[in-house]
């Protein structure tokens, strides 16, 4: 179902336990890749890599914004308006890989502002989902998070063509998981403006398709300057 561009949009609707049912991405991912590949995020994030990503956005150009995710990644701000520190770190790879400049006629240059947006939504725990989900046009995953701020998130969900599939995650870091490995189980392309990230993400932390995949050049930069 999931190959045929005619009945993958009815998925959810025919297999409504997606819906209802946490941890079900987890499962299917799981059973696709293996324990050892389902689990690299994880492990990985906070031990290797989540210092290398902050250290590296400190030598970008910066603006309000980055220096804002850098203060909260590394627990340096306490303003309620900010992500915690994983979300934070995790953004920050939009600001090192950034949509790509707009090669292709069919994809609209967006910022990198923008394109977080792309990545994960706040949602104020007191108001309508119908609200959100219907002003919203993108029909690619994003992770809605669910709170009485950005620094209080108490239900993440993923946000799949005006669906909303709960996730087992109660930290932002396993709620990335989970919007990564939605594309997987679904058999979704990876957004545009998030292409990079993405690739980065599968080739240097799930190792899944690995020299098989594609990759630009500013990928493959900070591959190796973070495995090495």
């Amino acid at each position: 179902m999931i190959q045929d561009p005619e009945k993958s949009s009815s998925v959810l609707s025919l297999f409504p336990r997606f819906l209802d049912t946490k941890g079900l991405v987890l499962q299917d991912f799981e059973l696709l890749f293996g324990v050892e590949t389902a689990s690299k995020l994880l492990e990985k994030w906070d031990c290797t890599l989540k210092q290398k990503v902050i250290q590296e956005a400190k030598n970008l150009t910066q603006s309000p914004l980055l220096s804002c995710l850098i203060q909260s990644a590394e627990n340096c701000s306490t303003c309620q308006e900010d992500w915690d520190r994983d979300m934070s770190s995790l953004l920050l790879l939009v600001y090192l890989l950034p949509p790509p400049s707009s090669g292709n006629k069919k994809f609209v240059k967006i910022s990198v502002r923008e394109a977080l947006d792309c990545v994960v939504r706040f949602h104020k725990s007191c108001c309508s989902f119908e609200e959100v989900l219907g002003s919203t046009q993108t029909t690619q995953p994003y992770i809605l998070a669910v709170g009485t701020s950005k620094s209080s998130i108490h239900d993440y969900y993923i946000a799949v063509d005006k669906w909303l599939i709960p996730c087992m995650a109660k930290s932002s870091l396993s709620a990335f998981d989970e919007l990564f490995k939605v594309h997987y189980v679904f058999g979704i392309s990876y957004d545009a403006a998030l292409h990079n990230m993405f690739i980065f993400l599968q080739a240097t932390i799930y190792n899944i398709d690995v020299g098989i995949t594609r990759e630009s050049p500013r990928v493959g930069d900070l591959r190796a300057k973070f495995l090495n």
